[in-house]
């Protein structure tokens, strides 16, 4: 119970050091939680291969909704910002830990990742001035409809 409990608190902090720090030195703070989750759990293949698989579709997701002007960020440049890249390895060392009840049976993935990832979004957004152009509730919809495959293609990758 306390290694979940820890699990989600070390999340948690490091969403706040990558949303509130943006690309700072805060970033450092995050990638400690990463290595420090490596380290606790002595799973650096499976743990690993499943954190940098999470960083690279966030970058595509992420950077797709850039391209598509769905969000818009201070930082130059047609990619997602670092800070929100790292977002994806801290939320996919959750999902065989504190989050796993959330990934079976995939329906409760699909429904939960609708609901929590554009509250998230929304949440990251308001703290680290992301632009959501096309609109809050546009913008949630999309997000909806992307975190309804995404989260259950997550608890998949932790299988594999």
């Amino acid at each position: 119970m306390f290694s979940k409990l820890a699990n989600a608190l070390l999340f948690q902090a490091g969403w706040f050091l990558c949303v509130l720090g943006g690309n700072s030195l805060w970033l450092l703070g995050a990638l400690a939680i990463l290595l420090g989750h490596l380290t606790w759990y002595r799973a650096w293949k499976s743990e690993g291969r499943l954190m940098l698989l999470a960083f690279v579709l966030g970058a595509l997701v992420d950077g797709q909704l850039r391209v598509m002007g769905v969000l818009t960020f201070a930082e130059p440049g047609f990619l997602a910002p670092v800070w929100m890249g790292l977002l994806w390895p801290l939320l996919a060392m959750t999902l065989g830990h504190c989050l796993a009840w959330t990934g079976r049976p995939l329906w409760l993935a699909a429904a939960l990742g609708a609901v929590s990832g554009p509250l998230s979004y929304y949440a990251g957004a308001k703290l680290a001035g992301v632009g959501m152009p096309l609109g809050l509730a546009t913008t949630l919809a999309i997000l909806a409809a992307i975190w309804a495959v995404v989260f259950p293609l997550l608890h998949r990758l932790v299988r594999i």
